[in-house]
């Protein structure tokens, strides 16, 4: 010992003395003093005591013959280090120990230990000094530290059951346990929210992850497969209770063993000694089982390694439910997409249409084909954004609003506008929003919606947000259509400008979402690969259905981010023997030249078996024009699917269904008409109103078409 000695020398020997008594005899630090041959010469109280490891009884052994007989990890390392700090003085800090006793080998213990050299005041090398701390709890909290800081960040990466159930037994084994096996119940796999398990049970649970050290697995159920645990075993314990159930000895406390059972046969096999049993539970639901053996490391688990193993479950069940709530939502939003992805009407007539569908799991794609009156319809495809049930709720709403809004004969931006409005409401009012809830936010889509005339070939085109359509001329020669994209329904002000193209016979429009578009540009907006559309449109005699797959097959990605739509229109124009059209002078006497004039060419066209109810719907529609319009009267008859009969006139005022009394004089005609035909509406016209109405066509009955030159009043 070195230093001023302030009280005289005698004074400061006693201190030196008393120092080193108390470094051997009260110090509670272990000591260890070597030789220069590392042999083990003297020890200190605290290292006789440290562990109950017989220290003293390895005195005058050497330093390698110490390690083996503490069963310390690494002895050769060790001793290589002590014979550097021997030859070098540079001293060792917290050099770690992991020792075990040969008498008791769950006795495991891990200490730190600082080695420096011993020499005299002439420099002369005497040996070392070994201090040992026993280190043993404070590596235990930080092995826990550090696997709780690992499944933070490597249990639950993605959003698949099982997967994440792999992650966290990956974690588990071998550091914490020689095999873990996460259950459960199979009804979380579905998405439901199982119903507690009562005690007197059989529990059936679906084996989801399954990690062991070894190939001792013989015996045990494989991932994917069900097993039963009965009644009155840890399993069923911890699952009515919701508490860990921990054996230290399986051999004291195993008598409900019993080795005919598949799951019991393996643990006697496999030698296992201790086990824990876990439930797996989150936001209230119980989700499974997650169960860790030991039987390879001999060191039987205790209440630290319960309360780990709690923490690592909670957090690992909280990723398992936001597993189970996806796949909920991902189910119920694919059947709503299945049940809501085709057209509500085939209208075959005006256009033959083709289509095609690549799922992603993301998005809410859709298209709709709409007959609208006067033999026209709708072309409709739109993409909603959001979680999967959201997106399909989203997609549901502006579908069931576009019928809707369709069935009132409104233009294609006064259609975007409305469902603009309804987009900006949230999907559930806040009074419905459940207590702990937020309400949903406001949900956004994007919408293209073309309505097409066959009379005229005329279509007319408004966008929200949705990249415009591509159209196909008879030549096969490709065009984008310039169509001003207004805002997606929900953002924004809504402001939809209406486009007008005549889609001659023979073209081809195609309608799609942004999975099929390039990342080039057009006036902002992504733009289809015209490029690429040269020579995968075909002309009118090859299937449009095979032409739609083949458009898919090269421009859809083989792995789309979202779903793809794609649908193909080829437009009829009908000819004039399937129309005829009357201009009328607004006077009570040409209700009988009408209604003489369509009988005549319902009997041009075969069709004398409605002439009839024709005759009187014509009466009734033409009268109600003459009393409450100024200007001429139109009457125009369509030979569709079925018999449209519509008569335009210059009033804005939109007639109503009543019933009449018996008394009244007038107030019948709407309601004879509604009685006599399959539908019936009003479509605002530019200057006035258009009211039409439809009669089926007898199957046995069709009549030829002919050709036919309507009559046209003089007037």
């Amino acid at each position: 010992m070195t230093g001023s000695h302030h009280q005289g020398d005698s004074q400061g020997h006693r201190l030196d003395d008393a120092v080193l008594a108390a470094l051997f005899s009260q110090s509670p630090v272990g000591l260890h003093v070597l030789d220069t041959q590392l042999r083990l010469i003297r020890v200190n109280a605290a290292a006789r005591l440290m562990r109950g490891f017989p220290v003293d009884q390895m005195v005058g052994r050497p330093l390698l013959d110490v390690l083996n007989a503490f069963d310390v990890a690494r002895p050769e390392f060790i001793e290589r280090t002590a014979r550097k700090v021997l030859e070098t003085g540079e001293p060792v800090r917290d050099l770690r120990l992991h020792l075990r006793n040969r008498r008791d080998p769950a006795a495991e213990a891990v200490a730190s230990a600082a080695c420096f050299r011993l020499q005299d005041p002439d420099g002369t090398v005497l040996g070392l000094a070994v201090a040992i701390t026993d280190i043993t709890a404070r590596a235990k909290a930080e092995g826990r530290l550090r696997m709780l800081n690992r499944a933070a960040t490597h249990v639950g990466t993605t959003l698949d059951i099982f997967r994440t159930a792999e992650e966290l037994c990956d974690l588990a084994v071998p550091d914490l346990a020689d095999s873990m096996t996460v259950d459960l119940i199979d009804s979380v796999l579905r998405g439901e929210a199982p119903a507690p398990v009562a005690a007197t049970e059989t529990a059936s649970l679906r084996r989801v992850g399954f990690r062991c050290a070894d190939d001792s697995q013989q015996g045990l159920a494989t991932v994917g497969e069900i097993g039963t645990y009965p009644f009155r075993t840890p399993y069923l314990r911890a699952l009515s209770d919701l508490a860990s159930v921990l054996i230290r000895n399986l051999d004291e406390d195993g008598d409900w063993l019993d080795p005919a059972r598949r799951l019991d046969a393996w643990l006697l096999a496999a030698g296992v000694h201790s086990m824990i049993v876990t439930p797996m539970r989150a936001r209230g639901v119980v989700l499974g089982l997650a169960c860790l053996y030991r039987w390879r490391n001999p060191t039987p688990f205790d209440r630290d390694d319960v309360a780990l193993v709690e923490l690592l479950a909670s957090r690992a069940a909280l990723s398992l439910d936001n597993a189970r709530v996806y796949s909920r939502e991902r189910s119920v939003a694919r059947i709503l997409r299945r049940e809501l992805r085709q057209p509500k009407a085939a209208v075959r007539s005006a256009v033959e249409t083709a289509h095609a569908y690549v799922p992603a799991g993301a998005g809410g794609g859709w298209f709709d084909i709409l007959p609208l009156s006067g033999a026209r319809v709708a072309l409709v495809v739109g993409d909603s954004s959001g979680l999967p049930i959201s997106a399909a709720a989203a997609m549901g709403q502006v579908r069931a609003a576009i019928a809707a809004l369709s069935d009132l004969d409104l233009s294609p931006d006064e259609i975007l506008e409305r469902l603009h409005d309804l987009a900006s409401r949230p999907l559930r009012e806040p009074e419905a929003v459940s207590p702990g809830e937020t309400p949903d936010h406001v949900w956004s889509a994007t919408c293209l919606y073309a309505a097409y005339d066959p009379v005229t070939g005329n279509c007319t085109i408004s966008s929200a947000g949705h990249p415009p359509p591509a159209f196909v001329h008879a030549s096969g020669e490709p065009e984008l259509l310039d169509v001003p994209t207004g805002p997606p329904l929900g953002q924004g002000i809504a402001h939809y400008t209406v486009v007008e193209r005549i889609l001659p016979e023979g073209s081809i429009l195609l309608l799609s979402n942004t999975e099929l578009l390039s990342t080039g540009q057009a006036q902002g907006q992504p733009r289809l690969p015209l490029d690429r559309l040269r020579g995968l449109t075909t002309t009118a005699h090859v299937s449009l259905q095979d032409t739609c797959d083949t458009i898919v097959e090269a421009l859809a990605p083989e792995q789309p981010s979202r779903e793809a739509v794609l649908v193909l229109a080829r437009p009829h124009t009908f000819d004039a023997g399937r129309t005829a059209s009357w201009k009328l002078p607004n006077t009570p006497e040409v209700v009988s030249r009408a209604r003489n004039v369509a009988v005549t060419q319902l009997a041009d066209w075969g069709m004398s078996g409605l002439a009839d109810s024709t005759a009187l719907i014509v009466s009734e529609l033409v009268t109600n024009a003459v009393r409450y319009a100024n200007g001429p009267i139109k009457l125009r008859l369509i030979r569709d699917q079925a018999l449209i009969c519509e008569v335009t006139d210059d009033s804005s005022t939109a007639p109503h269904l009543r019933r009449a009394d018996d008394t009244d004089e007038g107030g019948r005609g709407l309601y004879i008409t509604a009685q006599l035909t399959d539908r019936w509406g009003v479509r605002p016209a530019p200057r006035g109103k258009t009211i039409w109405a439809e009669q089926s066509i007898p199957a046995t009955n069709p009549g030829p078409v002919q050709d036919h030159q309507p009559w046209h009043d003089p007037d």
